[in-house]
């Protein structure tokens, strides 16, 4: 049985303009509900998020949507999903979904999606949680924040075993075995090398 029990998913309130974009979400949804994974997402029904959501339930799914009473209000909260937990903001958004997941993927979006996986990276980075994270790389979408990532690396401002957290795969069945197999780096290492790196 899996460890990941469900899986929090980020991605765009918009389609983009690829037609692909769109496939991969509704079969990211699809692909879960399959395996017995719970969905956790934005709670939209618009965009890549209602594809998402669409996909799961398809496979009758259990969807759990979370979303801030200011996007409930402009009526773009998704009616048929599981679960419709509304919250008061986006913060209590973002801690509700990490607090109701056991993993989380990255699919294509915008400010919003990468604002959800480097506070999900961080906070995995500083141990306040140890679940997998990934990027389902659709297309290629990610290949220059994966390559910036790596600049990040290179430079001296991200440590190696942080850099290689983020688990990169083109194919869902793929991202979720290194999900399963994830062990987090421990931050008692991390910490000691930083102190021994300031008094240098």
């Amino acid at each position: 049985m899996s460890r990941l029990r469900r899986i929090c998913v980020y991605c765009g309130s918009s389609s983009g303009n690829d037609l692909a974009h769109r496939e991969a979400a509704h079969d990211l949804g699809a692909f879960l509900a399959r395996n017995g994974i719970g969905l956790v997402y934005g709670g939209g029904h618009v965009g890549l998020m209602g594809a998402l959501a669409d996909g799961a339930l398809s496979q009758n799914g259990e969807v759990i949507g979370v979303i801030p009473h200011a996007l409930m209000a402009k009526e773009l909260g998704h009616g048929g999903v599981t679960d419709l937990r509304v919250v008061g903001s986006m913060h209590e958004r973002k801690q509700l979904m990490v607090d109701l997941s056991d993993g989380f993927i990255a699919l294509p979006g915008g400010f919003g999606t990468l604002d959800e996986l480097f506070e999900t990276l961080t906070w995995l980075q500083l141990s306040f949680h140890d679940k997998p994270v990934g990027i389902l790389n659709v297309g290629g979408f990610f290949d220059g924040l994966i390559e910036f990532i790596a600049q990040m690396s290179r430079d001296g401002f991200l440590k190696q075993e942080h850099a290689e957290c983020v688990l990169v795969e083109q194919d869902a069945a793929k991202l979720l075995a290194r999900m399963e197999a994830f062990r987090p780096p421990e931050l008692g290492k991390w910490i000691e090398a930083m102190v021994a790196g300031a008094r240098r």
